[in-house]
Parts: structure tokens; sequence; C-alpha cells
């Protein structure tokens, strides 16, 4: 049994714009995450992640550096995060940092200085190209938020590759003056002393040759995997290896094969990565996530099996329903319709994922089962993928009306995620006395950290239960699974089995009342955890939202 601290973690993820202003101001800070560090050591978390803290314009909210070694004005200074790392140690809470190194801000000196002249020394530290016929991009490669991957740059004449927004140019990994760069800056923080990196979209800093071609016509993004590798594993033996630390990858587009290269456990690259198949599981194939589209069950629980079986015993499975990318769990995979509904969906989802073996992401909110945002007009939106999105769908290419779009964000954009944190009832829930940079959903009211954590029945109190079952049964965290029922659109059901132990996890994705099917072994052994009181469980009906926990 291959024992590492991170498998048996449980990792909250925050984003301090949205966690809590300790100023005023209406954006999140660091001394905020401080003040906060006993509800989350309650919690039961072992691990904080923080999403970008660093200087930034803020176009792509901190996701564009433009240095990675200062800390956003907003978000407080670099005493400020000395004093969190201290205060989250001393209360046995390890923190991890968001590391974006595909690419920078347009505002960060070494683009700065790459973008000042052709003959510039750090000209090669990004990718250049000339454009076709002096007119055109140099190819047809589309930017991940919407439009050409080319900008061109006036005062030299040439474009710059930007995956993202036209503020993100990408870095030259293939230049190994970056790639040192970045591993001192990476040292430099870890001998800070913090306790690991979340790596931004990692898989994308090996770019194909075809992709950076000069050709004016269609060209395929996807990465170049070997060059990937490559250069994790230099970043491995440069920076990683000297720390006993946690390394996650985004990974877009990764599949379980791919993801054993990179969180293989003799890969000697990375801990474990983020898979996004689920979170595509609603995707439309001309649309993306823009769409109405309901997912269907079996298909969730063939990427979640998969990902489960695939890599047991040979790498780690990172378990997320939401981040900040992506829309409210409960939301999307529940029912936030009404409030009975809301309560026992949030733990039943709670309770599929926690039972599965990987380490466990937590988003802000999550805990407390927040929802999605009921945006009405554009001005409700912040997010620039959102917004990009709706300049070519509804402006440019009216694919969706405007009311269509909306309703597309609603369910889909990255907003959600990102309204304030959730903490009382009182003005902007707790969050600032000033005003928010975002608008607080108005269901704070109803929904918020204060009204749960004395509350033993509450969404908060049943993740401190999952939390804790973690900590206490091998069985979660290094057991093996068998998905049962595969075909059921209502029921997943699956065995996680380890030691000659056995655990059923139930779990009801509809708001139905059911027939208990037969052959599951559904009452066998002791109870570990329900939604549902002991006493309300029937041996041949499976009750709305229900998630029931059996060890023999």
């Amino acid at each position: 049994m291959n024992k590492q601290w991170w498998k048996e973690a449980v990792v909250y993820q925050i984003y301090p714009r949205s966690f809590k202003d300790s100023t005023g101001s209406g954006v999140g800070d660091l001394n905020g995450i401080t003040e906060k560090l006993d509800y989350l050591k309650d919690l039961g978390v072992d691990v904080l992640w923080l999403s970008p803290i660093y200087e930034s314009p803020n176009v792509d909210n901190g996701y564009d550096i433009s240095d990675y070694q200062a800390i956003s004005r907003e978000f407080g200074s670099m005493a400020d995060f000395d004093r969190l790392l201290a205060a989250a140690h001393e209360r046995g809470l390890k923190i991890v940092m968001d590391l974006v190194v595909n690419h920078t801000s347009n505002q960060h000196k070494w683009f700065m200085e790459s973008r000042s002249s052709r003959v510039n020394p750090k000209r090669d530290w990004y990718i250049w190209r000339d454009g076709v016929d002096g007119s055109r991009p140099p190819n047809k490669l589309g930017s991940i938020f919407s439009g050409s991957a080319w900008e061109k740059d006036a005062g030299t004449g040439q474009y710059y590759l930007h995956l993202f927004a036209k503020e993100q140019p990408d870095l030259n990994w293939r230049n190994p003056e970056v790639r040192s760069a970045v591993f001192s800056m990476m040292k430099w923080w870890l001998d800070k002393g913090i306790d690991g990196f979340r790596m931004d979209v990692i898989n994308l800093i090996g770019k194909p040759d075809e992709a950076l071609a000069i050709s004016g016509e269609p060209v395929d993004p996807i990465p170049n995997d070997k060059l990937t590798h490559t250069y994790l594993q230099e970043m491995r033996c440069e920076a990683l290896s000297h720390y006993d630390i946690m390394t996650v990858g985004e990974t877009p587009g990764v599949t379980a094969s791919a993801a054993r290269q990179f969180a293989g456990f003799d890969a000697n690259e990375l801990n474990m990565v983020f898979q996004f198949e689920l979170m595509d599981v609603d995707a439309d194939p001309k649309t993306g996530k823009w769409n109405q589209n309901r997912y269907r069950l079996s298909d969730v629980k063939k990427i979640m099996s998969k990902w489960q079986t695939e890599l047991h015993g040979v790498a780690w499975n990172s378990l997320y329903w939401n981040n900040h990318d992506q829309p409210r769990v409960v939301s999307r995979f529940g029912d936030d319709f009404c409030a009975e509904c809301r309560v026992r969906s949030a733990k039943m989802l709670a309770t599929c994922l926690h039972l599965m073996q990987g380490t466990p992401y937590i988003y802000q909110g999550e805990e407390l089962g927040m929802t999605n945002f009921p945006i009405q007009s554009l001005d409700d939106i912040r997010d620039v993928e959102s917004l990009n999105a709706y300049r070519e769908l509804v402006s440019e290419s009216a694919v969706f009306s405007h009311e269509q779009m909306l309703a597309a964000i609603r369910k889909s954009g990255r907003d959600n995620a990102r309204t304030p944190m959730q903490w009382d009832k009182t003005a902007n829930a707790g969050f600032t006395t000033g005003v928010p940079w975002i608008t607080v959903n108005p269901n704070y009211v109803e929904i918020n950290a204060e009204a749960q954590v004395q509350d033993s029945a509450s969404v908060f109190s049943y993740y401190k239960k999952l939390i804790a079952l973690r900590k206490q049964y091998p069985i979660i965290v290094h057991g093996d699974y068998e998905l049962l029922l595969p075909d059921d659109e209502r029921l997943f059901v699956y065995h996680r089995c380890f030691e000659g132990r056995t655990l059923l996890v139930f779990c009801n994705f509809s708001g139905e009342t059911l027939s208990r099917p037969s052959g599951t072994g559904f009452g066998r052994g002791s109870l570990l955890i329900s939604n549902y009181a002991e006493t309300e469980l029937a041996a041949a009906l499976v009750q709305p939202w229900e998630a029931t926990v059996y060890l023999t």
C-alpha cells in the first residue's frame, strides 16, 4: 500500500476575490482568509488551494499574472501572506498555490520587454510569428476564449500567440531560459514553505509545430504531449523533487491513458490531474458548454467508473464536482428548486464523490449547498469567457437569441461559482461591508454558514461527517471499485472493497421514490452514513435523493 499524505487529504479551494473581505473594499483578501481558518479547520479539510493571488490586471480574475513574486494589492501584502501561511500551518492546514505558467499577463515585465523590439533578448520568451500576406494571422488556430489565438502587435508588426484572452500571451517553453526562470520562481515559493501547486492548463505548455506554423489555414490545437512530459520531468527534477509537496495539473482533454503518464506513480511528473471528461458530460457538439442539455446519469457513471478503474493501482484520481470555472454542483447535478430537495441532493452528491478513490476537492460554498446565481442581464456578468461567448454566439453569428444565451450562461457560466461566499444573513451575506465586486446570490438569507455550522442536519455538518469517515476508514482511501446497475438512469450504486471489507454506496440521482433493486447488498452490515434517518430507510423503496452507505 503506497501511502502519501496527499492521498488521504481533503482539499478546499478558495477563490480569494469572493471568499471574505476584511477591509470593506468589496473584494476578498488574504486577511479575510486568515480570519476564517478556524471555520475551515472545523470543517475538517487538510489543504487550502488558493486561486491566484499574484499581482494582476485581472482581465481573467488573476489568471493573467503580471508579477509572480508579488501579492495583488487588492488581496493585501506579502506580509499578509506570510501571516496566513503561518496561521494555516499552526492549525495543521497546508497551502497550495495556483501556478499559471502557460501564459502571463501582457503587463508582465517579460512580455513588455519581449514586445519592445524583434531583437530584444526576451523576444523568444513568447511565441511570435509573421502574418500571412502582412494582413492575416499566421493560421486559423482559435482561442479558448473565442476568436483568433493570434494578436497583431502594432509596434513590431508580428503576431503573438494567446490560447486564452489577448491579454494572456503564451510563454515559449521551448526556450530553456523561460523554463529556468519558471523553476526559480517555483523554488522561491516552495522555500517560503508552501505545500504544493495546482498547475493551470499545464498540458498546454508543449505546443505542436503545426499549431505554430505560418499557413493561413486551420490547424490542430492538440498539445504536444511528448514536449510537455519532457518539460514536467525537468520541472520535477529541478524544483519539485526537493520538497514534500502536492501537485495537481489541470489538463483539458486528457484521457485516462494520458493521465497515467502525467500522474502515474512511476511517471516522475505530477501527483494527480484534473480531467474534464465529467465536466463535458452535457456539452453540445456545436456550442460546447453553452446549451440547455440535461446530463444522462449512465454517462456520468461511465465516465467516473472508467477513471476509478483505469487509474486504480497505477495513478491517483482527483475528485471534484465543481470549481471556479464550473457551475454549482447542486444546480447542475442535483435539485435547487426547493429547500429540502437542495439539502438532500447536496448531501447525496457529496456522498457519491467522497466515497470514491482519489483526493476530494471541495469548492468554497459547496459545503453549504450554494447554488447558481439567477442572472437577469448582461450587467450581472463579470466573466470574460461568458461575455466573449455572448459576443460570438449572439452579436456576431446569431446562433442564440439574447434570452437563449442568458439562459445558457445561467446554466453554465463561470460567475455562478464566483459570487461571494455566504457567511451569514446580514447585508452582503457577511462577505463585505462595502459594495461587492460581483452581486451576492439573493438566497444568502436561507443559505449561509452561520445557520449551518451548529445545525447537525445541515449540509455543512454532513460534509464534516464524510471528511471524518475518510480519515477513519482506509477502505475509502485504498479500496478498489466496482460499479453496479450501469444502465440505470436514476441510481448510482457502487462497491468499494479492501482487506476483506466491502463498502456499498447507494445514491438516488432523482427526486422520485423508486423500488429498491435486489442483489445490491443493501441493508447488510453497519450503516456508515445516510442523508436520511435510519428509521426512514426502507428495504423496498429508495427515497428521493437518497444517499446510503453500508460497511460489511
